[in-house]
């Protein structure tokens, strides 16, 4: 995993996914981070790092897109979504994006153990992670 930052853009993966994102047809999008969240929030076994990195960057297009959410101003998340840009998502893709980041932030995930090892307890990471939680929750 390429990763440069701890924001939920910030590595190659999630910057891919975004790609496809930003070039996947409108009524699709809604589609596409529902099964982003979705293989996150349903692993039952190990979660591998890239599904992780997908459902936080999705986790945190919905944030975005909440009344008050943190706007996107990363240069690797979908371009429609800079400045402002919003779009149409269902209201269940905030529990499910809830569920999502709860999934990544357990003992059994990939992504959770390779900030661990990096930095243990306290790190921005892990910190952006729960300020995406945060906003969904409020």
């Amino acid at each position: 995993m390429g990763t440069w930052d701890s924001g939920p853009f910030d590595n190659d993966t999630a910057a891919d996914w975004c790609g496809d994102l930003d070039d996947a047809d409108l009524a699709k999008r809604p589609t596409l981070v529902r099964e982003a969240l979705s293989r996150a929030a349903d692993e039952d076994g190990y979660l591998d790092s890239d599904v992780a990195c997908e459902a936080i960057a999705a986790a945190a297009i919905v944030a975005a897109q909440q009344p008050g959410g943190p706007p996107i101003a990363s240069a690797y998340a979908p371009g429609f979504l800079l400045d402002g840009g919003r779009f149409e998502l269902p209201d269940d893709l905030v529990v499910l994006a809830v569920r999502a980041l709860d999934r990544v932030m357990a003992a059994d995930s990939e992504w959770h153990d390779l900030w661990q090892d990096a930095a243990g307890n306290v790190n921005p990471a892990f910190d952006a992670v729960r300020g995406l939680r945060g906003v969904l929750t409020a």
